[in-house]
């Protein structure tokens, strides 16, 4: 054994000294000296994936997305070498060129979306123009730094034909033998990637659900043409996989279907009339804030004391935000996974909240101060079983904040509409009660500051030290005026307009009785579209000196990815004027999924098909299921792109497959409820 492994050794020492290093370095040096086109074309390429990563998903070094990135744009560009020197560079630059409408579309759409784009979302992408304000205002240099590297390429080409690169290339090039050996070498970094990946890199890149790990690990491109695959394949499957998707789907239900409440809300508003507000952009972190000593959201302070309040409740939107909030409440179903219900999934057979209660001759309608047209609304409000919808054509457009019609003159007009549908229900024989969804609009991206229609600022985001100068001055920050927080500043002015025109709409409740018998919902439909850094910075404020905690401070707060999704809370609310729910602060951790079965319970109706739970029957062991895979329980948030978790409850005693188990079913669920919509499966197993 010993004399094998020092003959091993001896050959292995031969077969070293055999290679030429001044060969290879002489021929290094060679292809660097007379391929620099090729070369700019990889390097710029390189950069410019990298900077997407950056920029949007906050990616450090990742080999594996850095090798894919490496493969693709070695393989693409090898195939330059069929042509001449002189007209190499035009293919060069059509494939930078493909690269750099790639990263900048993913980019401006990121910014929007906190998502990539997709073949699938090319649809959702024209949302965008109906709030141009909102993309214009979140455009920077970073939506255009791709475009200045194309720029850098074209300029690098032009600096070598005035040096005659090209008449010295084509006397020594030799196209046949490079394009095998560039080819080669990509072909080898990409075997080497794929043998990188483990079995969750595959999963995910399979399912597509997490948008963000497939770009974290497989970089941009791999990801688009993954995209395009899967965009191909769902539109093969909505055709061709219905009936192994509708075994699956009645077998599920036949096991798992949600067994109706019996609790102490079962019934309780059974034949009140429903009011769900949609308070826009509205997070949780809002309620019981402080500037100054003045309040952010006074009234909203006081409905929670006066409701039955969740203070620990999740959005659960995906690229469709707004329009995937309502459906969520409406339906107990995720958001669509290729696409978005609004837009390319209207037309399916949903069982509703509102088809419920129209079974029960509830008269459902909706009322939206912005185009019909915004998110589809006129065809899905039509889909999820309204009977009218109210848009912007219905209102005099005699206040504009933002994207449309302000919400005090929105309120103001729609309480007559209100008066009047309340007036026809008591009138007829046909409806018993109402249900009503009012959307709220001006608290919308870009965040617009309302008191323009005042001349005034009517909230006061910069901070008083309550100190003075030697000139009697008192020192004042700018606090939320600061460019690091001017964006949240903006928000928070925004979402005080907002509360003063929810509050002076409840007062007029408390003072009507037509809404003696109503209840209302109130939900904070998404996020506000603010970055983390930006958070980060609001959590570092130091107000002695006007500055930024830094990381070496004791007071300094790691605002990690975690803390920024926990963060991201939105509140809500049930009240009614006779207390029949009284006032109360709920803390289980809640998603938009689980709010119709549990207002369902209050009211007497039940959706089998709902994927929510009620929370007064599961309480501390809901989870709370994100589009992208990520989950929440009281103990933990679960991050999928890195498949790691941060532990929320620091007294939680976790069994060794806790993570494992919510896992399975986190991805269960977004599934059957992705199935669901895809395939049109419950009017595909009606019978």
């Amino acid at each position: 054994m010993k004399k094998k492994v020092q003959k091993v050794k001896k050959n292995l020492i031969q077969s070293i000294k055999e290679i030429n290093f001044k060969k290879i370095l002489h021929d290094c040096i060679h292809f660097i000296k007379y391929n620099r086109v090729f070369l700019s074309y990889v390097i710029l390429s390189l950069i410019s994936c990298k900077l997407l990563r950056l920029f949007t998903i906050e990616d450090g070094i990742n080999i594996k997305a850095f090798l894919f990135d490496l493969a693709f744009i070695l393989i693409l560009g090898s195939f330059g070498y069929f042509f001449k020197p002189k007209n190499q560079f035009k293919y060069w630059l059509i494939i930078l060129g493909f690269f750099t409408i790639i990263n900048t579309i993913n980019g401006m759409y990121y910014m929007f979306f906190t998502s990539f784009a997709s073949f699938s979302l090319l649809e959702t992408f024209a949302q965008t123009f109906t709030v141009s304000d909102s993309v214009v205002a979140k455009l920077s240099y970073k939506t255009f730094v791709y475009i200045i590297l194309l720029l850098i390429f074209i300029i690098h080409r032009e600096v070598l034909k005035k040096k005659k690169y090209y008449y010295t290339v084509e006397k020594v090039e030799k196209r046949k033998k490079i394009l095998p050996g560039v080819l080669i070498t990509g072909a080898v970094i990409l075997f080497i990637s794929i043998g990188m990946l483990n079995k969750t890199d595959l999963s995910r890149l399979r399912k597509q659900w997490n948008r963000e790990y497939i770009v974290e690990r497989y970089g941009i491109l791999v990801y688009q043409e993954n995209d395009l695959v899967q965009t191909i394949k769902t539109k093969l499957d909505a055709t061709f996989g219905k009936d192994k998707a509708a075994e699956e789907f009645i077998n599920y239900f036949n096991e798992n279907t949600r067994p109706k409440s019996n609790n102490e809300y079962t019934n309780k508003l059974e034949g009140y009339n429903v009011i769900v507000i949609h308070l826009e952009s509205m997070m949780d972190f809002l309620i019981g804030l402080e500037i100054n000593g003045q309040e952010v959201t006074p009234n909203l302070n006081k409905l929670t004391k006066e409701s039955m309040y969740f203070d620990n409740f999740y959005s659960q939107v995906s690229v469709g935000t707004s329009s995937d909030a309502e459906f969520t409440l409406n339906t107990s179903l995720l958001p669509a996974q290729s696409g978005t219900v609004a837009v390319s999934y209207y037309n399916r057979n949903y069982v509703s909240l509102e088809k419920l209660l129209n079974e029960k001759k509830y008269y459902t309608f909706s009322m939206h101060g912005n185009k019909a047209t915004m998110w589809n609304r006129q065809n899905l409000h039509n889909s999820l079983g309204y009977e009218r919808f109210y848009s912007q054509d219905d209102y005099d457009i005699d206040e504009v904040i933002g994207l449309g019609l302000s919400d005090k003159s929105f309120f103001r007009q729609s309480e007559e509409k209100l008066l009047e549908i309340s007036n026809m229900v008591n009138d007829s024989d046909k409806y018993n009660n109402y249900f009503g969804t009012i959307l709220m609009l001006s608290n919308h991206t870009p965040f617009e500051d309302p008191y323009y229609l005042e001349g005034e600022n009517a909230f006061d985001v910069r901070y008083h030290t309550g100190r003075y100068d030697e000139e009697g001055n008192e020192i004042i920050y700018d606090y939320l005026l600061d460019e690091n927080m001017e964006t949240l500043g903006r928000y928070i002015r925004s979402a005080h307009y907002a509360d003063e025109a929810l509050g002076e709409y409840m007062e007029y409740v408390k003072t009507h009785d037509e809404y003696n018998k109503t209840v209302f919902v109130m939900y904070g439909d998404h996020a506000a579209q603010i970055g983390k850094s930006e958070f980060g910075y609001y959590h570092n404020y130091n107000f002695e000196t006007g500055e930024y905690y830094t990381k070496d401070d004791e007071n300094y707060v790691d605002y990690d990815y975690y803390s920024n999704e926990v963060f991201k809370k939105v509140p809500l609310i049930i009240y009614t004027k006779d207390n029949s729910i009284k006032p109360d602060k709920i803390s289980y951790p809640m998603g938009m999924i689980d709010v119709l079965p549990t207002i369902g319970n209050m009211i007497g109706i039940y959706n089998k098909y709902a994927l929510g739970n009620d929370i007064f029957e599961v309480k501390d062991d809901n989870v709370v299921v994100f589009p992208n895979s990520n989950f929440l329980t009281k103990d933990v948030y679960y991050y999928a792109t890195s498949d790691n978790y941060k532990i929320l409850n620091p007294d939680a005693q976790l069994s060794a497959d806790y993570v494992e188990e919510k896992k399975d079913y986190a991805e269960l669920i977004i599934k059957e409820s992705n199935d669901l919509i895809l395939y049109n499966l419950i009017e595909y197993t009606k019978e």
